[in-house]
């Protein structure tokens, strides 16, 4: 796996430094002596990873990540009840500084002090946002997100399947990767989502900070394969959409580009799920807003309908009945011809589960009432695959509907039923006649081979 460290030098302390209490919660002069000091940027990136990037403290995005402070020498900050209201800023400044501290938690019996007094820091500083205890001052604003992105801005693991080179597997849930540093990185994400949703918080001040760059890196970390994470960053992203319209433009089209690398490049983003659902309740909601992309729609359905995956013929059909539900009779003229000739396609699917979910289209009322104002189109057009179903189709259940949606057409218009069955039989007894010609055919080219 390749590795880019970028390592620094420690910075000699001045006399100043040396006799000044710190931010951090210990005395720098007892630091002095054991030789350590908060590092610089460590930016470290994998060839199969897209890296969320070094962080950036100019655009709001993260602080300079810090390492493990001297053991023994980080004190737990007194608790916001127990200073005076003017000092809490102060306070809050102090508790994000402690909390920019990184841990290693591949070692759960390294640092255990350490670790736990910034995990309580943390809980305070998300008691202190929940509860609205003081209006955050505009300064406080910025170390605050530059403390969330120290901790959560970093380079993903590589994924288990780049371990063992199985490109196609999927992940088994008792193999899932959790992050080893969730304790702290959970209270992480609730302080940022209180801090969102807060009242107190400052729109205005806040998008500064909240800002074009910090979105991506959130969406950057979509790609982690913790669930935990994921959830939070779906609930934090959704909270950031809805309160900060001036970024909505900009999030569209940011998850508009991982699509893309997703399906063009990556085929590969653990942000990524089973999305039919979600995606198909967004096309109708399209269409129930603008009625005029039914026709668009159906045909983009149809366009990309699937040829041999008969999974996604049943998904197709169960978002086609929900967008006909929401489509009005002129845009279902519009469309109507190729849409039945593919549903007469479906009905005599030999996979069942096809042909029965085309059947039950029948079912909705609304459907039924579109073919019944445009049966002299439509029954012309399935009734054939419907008798070859009475006829012949293997499956019971799908035999069962094939006889009740017949009925149906039989009851709306008798004649015109009749008419096309005239047809059907017509084009039966052509069907025979040529059949029966050919076979004449072979027989008389067969006897003069015979006989030659």
């Amino acid at each position: 796996m390749f590795k880019k460290i970028i390592k620094g030098g420690n910075r000699k302390p001045s006399k100043s430094d040396a006799n000044s209490t710190s931010l951090y919660g210990y005395n720098q002069a007892e630091n002095r002596n054991l030789g350590s000091a908060p590092a610089p940027n460590v930016v470290v990136s994998h060839p199969s990873r897209g890296a969320v990037g070094a962080p950036n403290t100019q655009s709001g995005g993260a602080a300079a990540p810090m390492t493990t402070p001297p053991l023994g020498n980080m004190e737990p900050l007194p608790s916001f009840r127990d200073v005076p209201v003017v000092d809490r800023h102060n306070l809050f400044l102090q508790k994000l500084q402690i909390c920019c501290f990184q841990f290693d938690f591949t070692d759960t019996m390294k640092s255990v002090r350490e670790k736990e007094i910034k995990r309580q820091t943390l809980v305070e500083l998300v008691e202190y946002i929940q509860t609205g205890s003081g209006k955050i001052a505009e300064h406080c604003h910025e170390e605050m997100i530059k403390m969330v992105g120290a901790n959560i801005f970093r380079c993903l693991p590589p994924e288990s399947h780049e371990n063992t080179g199985q490109e196609n597997a999927e992940p088994e849930e008792e193999d899932m990767y959790l992050e080893p540093s969730w304790p702290h990185l959970q209270l992480v994400y609730e302080l940022l989502l209180r801090y969102i949703v807060s009242s107190d918080t400052d729109t205005k001040v806040a998008k500064r900070y909240i800002d074009h760059s910090f979105v991506l890196k959130l969406l950057d970390l979509f790609d982690s394969e913790d669930p935990r994470e994921r959830e939070y960053l779906k609930t934090i992203l959704h909270r950031i959409y809805g309160k900060f319209m001036v970024h909505r433009p900009f999030i569209r089209k940011a998850i508009n580009n991982i699509f893309y690398r997703f399906i063009y490049e990556t085929e590969r983003q653990n942000g990524i799920a089973v999305y039919h659902q979600q995606l198909s309740y967004c096309i109708v909601q399209f269409v129930e807003k603008d009625y005029k992309l039914a026709d668009t729609v159906i045909r983009g359905l149809l366009k990309y309908w699937p040829v041999i995956n008969c999974q996604k013929e049943v998904l197709f059909l169960g978002e086609l009945e929900e967008v006909l539900e929401a489509t009005r009779a002129t845009e279902f003229q519009r469309c109507m011809v190729p849409l039945f000739r593919q549903v007469a396609r479906c009905i005599n699917s030999s996979h069942f589960q096809v042909a029965e979910r085309s059947l039950f289209l029948w079912n909705n009322e609304h459907v039924v009432s579109l073919i019944s104002q445009n049966r002299s189109v439509i029954l012309p057009i399935i009734y054939e695959a419907l008798e070859r179903n009475v006829v012949g189709h293997w499956n019971q259940a799908v035999h069962g509907l094939t006889v009740s949606v017949r009925k149906m057409f039989m009851e709306m218009d008798s004649e015109m039923f009749q008419e096309c069955q005239r047809h059907y039989e017509e084009k039966q007894a052509k069907t025979r006649e040529v059949e029966q010609r050919r076979q004449l055919t072979w027989k008389r080219l067969a006897d003069a081979a015979s006989q030659g």
